[in-house]
């Protein structure tokens, strides 16, 4: 037994309860995003690591919202734009539980499925609390449109889909009226960038998107990097921040079951240190964390990449390395009291 699992013990035995977050999951058992199957199973098998008891270890008053449930809304087809139809519809119910979680004074912890799901969560976010800054950690900028990307997956077109600066780069999308691009791309920062389409980086270069690949990390380091991108998003550190985590950016090495691998990534160390500064800020009010999936690789793959996710999450929502501060009214006990 731990120490922390032994002053969990003491503080509940004397009727001491110490929450210091509120946090609220969702999963998005969502696939359509993309063409491989598994990554719907997601948030089934990140819950089942004991996700909720390790949050709750770190003093977190948790609630589960459960799964993302949709019908799908009779629309006519979009050129190279696959299942827009499940998007749409699925989406529109993401993003009012987004703002739901964000109502009830939570922290919104998404778990996916693909990373079309950022549709959903980044309109629900802007939504509610309208000055959000996002920081989208991924190996791909996901910028294309139905005309530029070579794929037609719509988990490569959310950040195109939800600025309203590439608002007019797109067609009348049916079934989508209720999401309008009311995001600035200056008030989004990539950080890992390894694979970008030649589209994407002319857009990057065009609107003077802040963007840090991998080059840049090394360069700098990831601590510095981190509090340039936030000094480009949110310059007087007023907005909500959402960080929007696919688990590609780490290295494949780190986190091998995932749909679109690219070598070079983030180290996991790298990922959790990225995730506490932001927590440090005090000001993140959402999290996603998508694209694990468990049909990828054998069953020590799987294992990895789902302990990596779980490492991101817990950095996010407080946990620190260097220990967690005990709660107030048992910091007097004797250290016997441990044994």
């Amino acid at each position: 037994m731990n120490i922390l699992t032994k002053v969990h013990i003491i503080s509940n035995k004397l009727g001491i309860h110490y929450y210091s977050r509120k946090v609220g999951i969702i999963g998005v058992p969502f696939d359509k995003g993309q063409k491989k199957e598994g990554v719907a199973r997601g948030p089934e098998i990140i819950r089942a690591a004991n996700l909720i008891d390790k949050l709750k270890m770190l003093d977190l008053d948790v609630r589960d919202y459960g799964d993302v449930h949709y019908n799908i809304n009779n629309m006519n087809d979009v050129k190279n734009m696959s299942h827009l139809d499940h998007v749409a519809s699925c989406m529109s119910n993401l993003s009012e539980q987004i703002r739901q979680v964000l109502r009830d004074g939570r922290q919104a912890l998404i778990i996916g499925g693909d990373h079309s799901l950022s549709i959903g969560t980044i309109d629900g976010h802007v939504k509610e609390r309208q000055d959000v800054a996002v920081i989208w950690v991924d190996a791909h900028a996901d910028l294309n449109t139905n005309k530029t990307s070579e794929s037609g997956n719509v988990h490569g077109m959310p950040v195109a889909l939800l600025t309203s600066e590439l608002a007019d780069y797109w067609p009348y999308l049916p079934g989508m009226d209720w999401q309008m691009p009311i995001l600035s791309i200056r008030n989004v920062a990539y950080i890992g960038l390894r694979s970008i389409d030649r589209y994407e980086r002319l857009i990057i270069e065009k609107f003077g998107i802040t963007a840090y690949g991998m080059e840049d990390i090394e360069r700098y380091g990831i601590h510095d990097v981190i509090h340039m991108a936030l000094n480009k998003i949110d310059c007087h550190n007023s907005k909500s921040l959402h960080v929007s985590f696919d688990i590609d950016a780490l290295d494949p090495l780190e986190a091998p079951s995932t749909g679109v691998p690219v070598r070079g990534g983030l180290s996991l160390r790298e990922a959790i240190h990225l995730m506490e500064e932001i927590s440090r800020t005090h000001r993140l009010n959402a999290i996603d964390l998508v694209e694990v999936n468990p049909q990828i690789g054998n069953k020590q793959d799987v294992k990895m990449t789902v302990q990596a996710a779980i490492y991101v999450i817990q950095a996010a929502l407080g946990y620190s390395r260097r220990g967690l501060k005990v709660p107030e009214g048992i910091t007097d006990m004797p250290l016997q009291t441990f044994h």
